[in-house]
């Protein structure tokens, strides 16, 4: 197959070595940028924060978030260009909801005399709240909808990525307090460009599993 979509997602892999001296362009990021903000979620939702780690300030707090675990994947953080935090709201309220309902007024997507029908959506997030309030695995799942989306948006660009879900969330979540202010981030993603001679990722042939294995039509 020839589609240009094909050729994306068959050139994409996982880059495991990355080539410190290159950076992805201002150019660049602002298209990655606006895809993060126009990935679909759930009733439109938009649980998450991005927190792009782009100086070697915020660099080294990523460094020290491996001091305990995931050592493996340390190397990547100032090696790559940018690293971005996908965050999650874990406890997503009605009100949370109120800014998307009243951005759909602004946007004339929701009409202003129906801004209260507008919370008709928030019912599916009640389905997933528990009684503590709880529903950071509903928030999560949005944010793999946000990075599916930027993982192709990479390719496009033709900018290597590694996601990592290989990350101390609780150090995170200490050393990135005052930027995440209550979210949560389990998953991460390295971007730049992989080292040509190191990265023995990028010369392996593609593998999946074959079409009938996995994809039926009825």
């Amino acid at each position: 197959m020839t589609h240009p979509i094909i050729a994306d997602l068959q050139k994409r892999y996982t880059a495991k070595k990355y080539d410190p001296s290159k950076r992805v362009s201002q150019e660049d990021l602002e298209v990655i940028y606006e895809a993060l903000r126009l990935s679909a979620s759930s009733i439109n939702s938009q649980p998450w924060k991005f927190i792009v780690i782009e100086s070697e300030q915020a660099k080294q707090r990523m460094h020290d978030t491996f001091a305990n675990k995931f050592q493996f994947n340390q190397p990547h953080i100032k090696a790559g260009s940018h690293v971005i935090l996908f965050a999650h709201n874990p406890q997503y309220t009605r009100e949370d909801y109120a800014k998307v309902v009243d951005k759909g007024i602004a946007d004339e997507r929701i009409k202003a005399e129906e801004r209260e029908q507008a919370f008709g959506g928030f019912a599916f997030a009640e389905l997933n709240t528990d009684e503590a309030g709880n529903n950071a695995a509903w928030t999560k799942s949005q944010t793999y909808l946000a990075l599916g989306n930027t993982l192709h948006v990479l390719a496009r660009l033709g900018i290597d990525s590694t996601t990592m879900e290989g990350v101390d969330s609780e150090l995170i979540g200490e050393i990135f307090a005052k930027e995440l202010d209550g979210y949560k981030c389990e998953v991460a993603l390295v971007i730049g460009y992989h080292h040509k001679e190191e990265d023995y990722n990028a010369v392996l042939p593609k593998s999946r599993l074959a079409a009938k294995e996995v994809l039926q039509v009825l």
